[in-house]
């Protein structure tokens, strides 16, 4: 079984790791399967109105071009045990290899795509929320698979869950040597072509559909040179996965903050660009804390406050660090306590250094001299802690050296 995690999780990510799944393995999958779900996820909250989940008849899964035909719709109206098939997109359809119809959850083939996206559907019931999964997994024509899904509440009632709707994207992994090959003739290609020119405010270009190629992406986007725009707009679209694929998810985080960081870093080297961009937005930077308006930009305004932050604060430790473009996730990952611990070195980086308080001058003639070895300079005030004895004297147990505030108290206690 594959792991699945509720949306808008409150434990913190550096408490949860992404790996995970019981049985399957699961794997850092390019950001083309992410995006189907981020639009998934979109759509449903389009359709909340206020509501607590979206109305059922609001939703028509046949007349969604984008996702329908990778997606099913589950009515539980007669039956939580069994729950009928309302709707089985082409797509899915086609990777069950089904020549015939089915109208229920026990007649969905074994060790099938469907069968990944309805092993989940009592977890929605259960934690009233959607639910994102990935994992991978051999399929029934022994091709390696990784997937990634979405289960959402639907309502006929306002207040009772009594449908789901669930999509889910895939693509079959290839032979490693093929693999390589295609990817290399893909960035030769890439390189080749003429340089592209985007806009600023140009939006993040969606993929549709499972791909081939998996390490493609990643090799196009170091291939070509990239504007701000083009940095914000993937770095927005790595942080939509964030938020609305798993948020407790450290792969998808860290993905999301380094390319957060490389917008940053391009943003040091075109002020005017950035300056448009933060205008448009309605958002200000200030010097005493110069990285909020960006994790703003690409998180979003209405992000959670605390952790647009911190946030903030490991892109400011980044750049004072002159992590380079591309290595934040290797600075978070190998930074002593994560995410928790840049912060908290930021925190302290920043924390105003109090002066030293000044001992008030001493004109005074001493009562007695004992010859101590203390470790100060001649000058210096040391605090004697001393015990009295039967005959009149004290006996000194140990000297207090270097604590400003101690002595002034003492000197203070003198008169």
């Amino acid at each position: 079984m594959d792991t699945a995690r509720g949306f808008d999780g409150s434990r913190p990510y550096d408490s949860d790791p992404a790996e995970g799944g019981v049985g399957e393995a699961t794997q850092a999958i390019g950001t083309d399967e992410r995006r189907m779900h981020v639009r998934a996820y979109n759509h449903w909250v389009s359709l909340l109105d206020g509501r607590a989940y979206p109305s059922i008849d609001d939703l028509d899964p046949a007349g969604i071009a984008d996702f329908g035909a990778h997606s099913v719709l589950l009515d539980f109206t007669r039956s939580i045990e069994d729950p009928e098939i309302q709707f089985l997109g082409r797509a899915l359809r086609e990777e069950c290899g089904l020549d015939h119809a089915i109208t229920r959850v026990a007649e969905v083939p074994a060790r099938s795509l469907l069968s990944r996206l309805t092993d989940h559907y009592l977890q929605i019931i259960a934690n009233r929320a959607p639910i994102g999964f990935e994992a991978e997994f051999v399929s029934t024509r022994g091709h390696q698979t990784l997937y990634r899904g979405i289960l959402m509440p639907f309502s006929s009632t306002g207040d009772r869950i009594d449908f789901i709707y669930g999509v889910i994207n895939w693509k079959e992994m290839l032979a490693a040597d093929e693999q390589a090959r295609l990817d290399a003739e893909l960035v030769a290609a890439v390189r080749a072509a003429p340089a592209r020119v985007v806009p600023h405010d140009a939006p993040a270009v969606w993929a549709d559909g499972p791909t081939h190629l998996a390490g493609a992406a990643e090799a196009i986007e170091a291939a070509l040179p990239q504007l701000l725009g083009d940095r914000l707009a993937l770095a927005r679209e790595s942080a939509a996965a964030a938020r609305a694929s798993d948020v407790r998810s450290r792969a998808a985080l860290y993905r999301a903050l380094g390319r957060a960081y490389d917008f940053a870093l391009a943003a040091e080297e075109d002020a005017d660009g950035l300056a448009k961009l933060l205008d448009d937005a309605g958002l200000t930077r200030q010097a005493r804390a110069p990285m909020t308006p960006l994790v703003k930009l690409v998180f979003g305004a209405d992000y959670d406050k605390t952790r647009i932050t911190e946030f903030a604060a490991v892109l400011a430790l980044a750049l004072r660090q002159h992590v380079p473009v591309g290595g934040l996730v290797t600075f978070i990952e190998s930074y002593p306590a994560g995410i928790k611990g840049i912060v908290a070195a930021e925190r302290d980086a920043r924390r105003p250094v109090k002066p030293a308080r000044a001992l008030p001058a001493i004109d005074r003639a001493p009562i007695a001299h004992v010859a101590i070895d203390t470790g100060v300079s001649a000058g210096e005030i040391v605090v004697l802690v001393a015990r009295a004895t039967d005959d009149g004297g004290v006996d000194v147990l140990g000297a207090v050296a270097n604590d400003a505030r101690l002595a002034t108290r003492a000197l203070a206690a003198l008169g």
